[in-house]
């Protein structure tokens, strides 16, 4: 398995075969930041953003940062700016805005109550502030760094700090307005 900067090497030299690896490595990787920070019926759009400006903008890659980090970079921006053109329109409904990923191990009431569960808790992520709800996305839901979040959001690591506890707060609002679905203490 080649890494990232052979393959980004490549890519830049022309061998389409090599940015292909990057896009298959990456891809569930930014339809699931994508739909987490957008819903689920414009995520396979902004993904599709997200690599055609990544192959266009190769020649911009310095290798200061992983290629993982500079795409993600990209990622989160190109959903911000998707929620920007979007404003004003109609909120997304359970179904797209539920995650995509699915646990074939479960019983079918199981994997029907945890569908429905994912379906309100995306429709609630989706309240929060959009530049709040990208770093919570990044941290929480992906696992990144603070630093990698930084670098993602072109902020400083305090800046993040402060965005991940007020999404952090700013949800858990959201969710205590609903405790029925969320059996969470008053």
């Amino acid at each position: 398995m080649s890494s990232d900067e052979t393959l980004v090497e490549r890519a830049r030299s022309g061998d389409l075969a090599s940015f292909e690896e990057l896009v298959e490595r990456y891809r569930d990787l930014i339809v699931r930041v994508a739909t987490r920070i957008i819903g689920r019926a414009e995520a396979e759009d902004v993904t599709q953003e997200v690599f055609l400006r990544a192959y266009h903008r190769l020649g911009q890659f310095r290798a200061e940062a992983p290629f993982r980090s500079w795409l993600l970079q990209i990622a989160h921006n190109s959903a911000l700016t998707a929620l920007e053109r979007r404003r004003g329109e109609d909120e997304p409904s359970a179904e797209a805005a539920a995650d995509y990923i699915e646990d074939p191990g479960r019983r079918p009431a199981d994997e029907l109550e945890i569908s429905e569960r994912r379906a309100r808790l995306a429709l609630k992520l989706q309240e929060v502030q959009p530049t709040h709800r990208a770093v919570l996305v990044l941290r929480d839901l992906e696992g990144l760094t603070y630093q990698e979040i930084a670098q993602i959001t072109e902020s400083p690591v305090g800046s993040v700090k402060g965005r991940l506890f007020r999404a952090r707060q700013e949800l858990i609002e959201i969710l205590r307005q609903n405790t029925y679905d969320w059996e969470l203490p008053q």
